[in-house]
């Protein structure tokens, strides 16, 4: 098998770390467990990953060098590869995750893992993204079932959807069926407040995401898992988004719903109970994790 190319080497020694604090700008990447600069690694053309989205990832927040509920990612990858009847190489990407921070050090970033039906094994990190009040406008789709809870690569159809939202002078597509139902936007989970105060989220029945920053939400907070209709949403008198990258985000605007002044109280709870299950797994000082946020 051909292995990552550019300023690898031969895999046996890291490249040398950038001098005092890491510049992500250099892209740092492990392709098939040698560390490299990703924007000089390759893989095949032929590559099925590539050319018809035939692969897995997985999308993983890290605090001061350590990966946050890595553990969690990993089983749900297994589980997307299960459904893909795709290798999943789990003791090679702990070692990959391991490797690429032992080279840049204790950094606060983001960290994906991408997995290809070619054989690639790729971990690479990326900057991390201001995630500003979302504004939101419906796009109807339907849940394929036969990747149901499965983050493949196949991701075409969400990125299309989030162009048209885009078109109309919105930031993102929240993705509802034929029949009405608000499922979630692209890259996260949905949850709103209704007018009597109740919290709550889609169940995963509806063909969403089993998202982890969802997992968490539920764990530290009251949440009622029902089925949300457009109505729903444009009633509510709060609502946000919870994954990996943006954390908790406030929704500002849900089409020509606008929301006072967000986040709201209970989106502000879900704040501090994310912070709050950050700190308690990677026990590190909350001065440390939150600083300048």
């Amino acid at each position: 098998m051909e292995t990552g190319s550019g300023s690898a080497g031969t895999g046996s020694e890291p490249p040398e770390a950038p001098a005092g604090r890491p510049d992500l700008a250099r892209l740092p990447a492990s392709i098939d467990g040698v560390l490299c600069d990703a924007r000089e690694a390759t893989v095949p053309v032929y590559d099925d990953g590539l050319l018809r989205g035939d692969g897995a990832f997985e999308y993983v927040r890290c605090y001061a060098g350590r990966p946050f509920t890595l553990a969690e990612h990993l089983d749900r990858l297994e589980r997307t590869c299960a459904t893909l009847r795709l290798p999943c190489p789990r003791r090679g990407l702990e070692a990959d995750v391991e490797r690429l921070f032992a080279w840049v050090g204790p950094i606060s970033t983001d960290l994906r893992i991408v997995l290809t039906r070619g054989g690639r094994r790729i971990v690479f990190l990326e900057p991390g993204l201001e995630w500003p009040p979302a504004r939101l406008a419906f796009v109807t789709d339907a849940p394929r079932l036969v990747l149901s809870g499965a983050k493949s690569l196949s991701y075409a159809g969400n990125m299309l959807a989030k162009r048209l939202a885009e078109e109309r002078g919105f930031h993102e597509a929240l993705l509802t069926t034929p029949d009405g139902r608000v499922t979630e936007v692209q890259q996260a989970a949905l949850f709103w407040v209704t007018p009597q105060g109740d919290l709550c989220t889609p169940p995963l029945g509806e063909g969403i995401l089993d998202s982890i920053t969802r997992r968490i939400v539920l764990k530290r907070l009251a949440v009622d898992e029902r089925i949300c209709r457009t109505k729903d949403a444009l009633g509510a008198r709060e609502a946000f988004l919870a994954g990996t990258a943006r954390e908790i985000q406030a929704v500002a605007v849900i089409e020509d719903r606008a929301f006072e002044e967000p986040p709201g109280p209970v989106t502000l709870e879900a704040v501090a109970a994310y912070r709050r299950e950050v700190e308690d797994e990677l026990g590190l000082d909350a001065k440390v994790l939150w600083a300048g946020r």
